[in-house]
């Protein structure tokens, strides 16, 4: 599929946050061409290009996709079922009974929920941690969605050398599917589980994925089992941070913390409408920018959040890093906005989808600038961190495909079909 896109406005994220007018040319899942048009080809000469479609973008802005850094996408089926409580007591005493029940088939669906939710908002990638990768992989490459997989092993579930396992599988599986090491926390993990999983750290080299720091009693209980360590310290000691990689929540760090992070190059994951309304604490992301540690957005579960609302998000990054400082000049929307594009994208290891330019995959949305939330235009960047809301996506496209367009969806299943089945596995095997 080739795909012309002209009369646009475009921040192509690569650099500085400025618009190009012009036009964004797509030859299957890459883009050709990024411009004013003035040095592309428009029909003229011997090998004039032949477009599938070409879209008049009517003045809207074309932008990267949103990239949401870390997911629990099949807890659709959890949404609303257990709310207002702290996290250890929804996690232990009302999640993970329920996640015992689950079977391939579930994932499938509950996924191709989130999946939809994730285009509604304008994301073209996510970094999922969930249970059967294979059904988690069928359910993105099914509806044409990119994403990358980690691993939220534990003690209670399988054994640790399904994580190789995993990382060598789907690797190479499928050009919208890649696969990062990683466990779910300390707290959930023996020091043995941890060890073995450094020796696949430094056996591929690889980047390391988990939650870390989310909650004052994460942290408190860790430095009592590890003789004063706190979770980012003890894991630092096991060498799982030894290639980099990204860190789920990171709400409760100190100094100490903050600065294995820029030792180590780790990508913190923010979380800022599941940490909120689980009442976890707020990110010290001003601490964090301002000690050059590259970070990310993530909407977490949408049984945690459960919205998988990437507006929200960004709105919540920057407003509660502001009320954190009491200053509103801190987390400023240019930064907030690089985190939901670029920073995710590379904390997800998606090196070819962090911007709009010639040899980059073609994951990126279309924003309707011509609604009352977005007018006047005297600053597009911050009217999308501060006045933007999911009405204003119109097109959301991965690897060169719409996948979403004017509110319809085009991922080889009717929505009603989704919400049946996905209603239909719930009354059956968890009511």
């Amino acid at each position: 599929m080739n795909t012309r896109i002209y009369n646009a406005r475009i921040l192509t994220m690569n650099g500085k946050p400025d618009l190009i007018e012009g036009e964004i040319r797509i030859e299957g899942d890459t883009i050709t061409y990024v411009g004013d048009g003035s040095h592309a080809q428009t029909g003229a000469g011997e090998n004039p290009p032949v477009w599938d479609r070409e879209i008049d973008a009517g003045g809207n802005m074309i932008m990267p996709g949103f990239k949401n850094a870390h997911t629990h996408s099949a807890m659709t089926f959890l949404r609303s079922f257990a709310d207002d409580m702290p996290l250890q007591d929804w996690l232990f005493d009302h999640i993970f009974p329920m996640e015992a029940k689950l079977i391939p088939e579930h994932i499938l669906w509950f996924s191709k929920l989130a999946i939809m939710e994730y285009l509604t908002s304008g994301i073209t990638a996510n970094l999922d941690m969930y249970f059967f990768p294979e059904q988690i992989a069928q359910a993105s490459i099914e509806t044409g969605f990119r994403t990358v997989m980690s691993c939220g092993i534990n003690d209670f579930g399988a054994p640790i050398e399904t994580l190789e396992e995993n990382y060598l599988r789907f690797n190479g599986y499928h050009d919208l599917i890649s696969y990062k090491l990683g466990v779910h926390a300390e707290y959930t993990c023996s020091e043995e589980l941890l060890k073995k999983a450094s020796e696949y750290v430094h056996k591929y080299q690889a980047p390391f994925y988990t939650h870390l720091a989310e909650t004052e009693k994460e942290v408190r209980e860790c430095r009592e089992r590890h003789g004063g360590l706190s979770p980012v310290r003890y894991l630092e000691e096991l060498g799982l941070f030894d290639y980099g990689g990204a860190q789920f929540h990171c709400v409760h760090m100190d100094d100490d913390d903050i600065d294995v992070f820029v030792k180590h190059g780790l990508y913190a994951v923010t979380n800022p409408g599941s940490n909120t309304k689980l009442a976890s604490g707020i990110c010290r992301t001003t601490d964090l920018l301002n000690a050059g540690v590259l970070m990310a957005i993530g909407t977490d579960g949408p049984s945690s959040n459960n919205c998988l609302d990437f507006f929200r998000e960004m709105f919540l990054v920057t407003g509660l890093g502001k009320l954190r400082e009491n200053d509103a000049a801190a987390v400023p929307a240019e930064e907030v906005l690089k985190m939901a594009t670029t920073g995710g994208a590379l904390a997800m290891g998606l090196t070819d989808c962090d911007c709009l330019a010639p040899g980059k995959k073609a994951d990126l949305i279309m924003i309707d600038l011509h609604q009352p939330n977005m007018q006047p235009i005297y600053n597009p960047v911050k009217n999308l961190v501060y006045s933007g809301s999911k009405q204003n996506v119109i097109m959301t496209m991965v690897a060169g495909r719409v996948l979403y367009e004017n509110g319809q969806f085009d991922i080889g299943v009717a929505p009603d079909e989704v919400y049946a089945k996905v209603q239909e596995l719930i009354e059956r095997d968890f009511t």
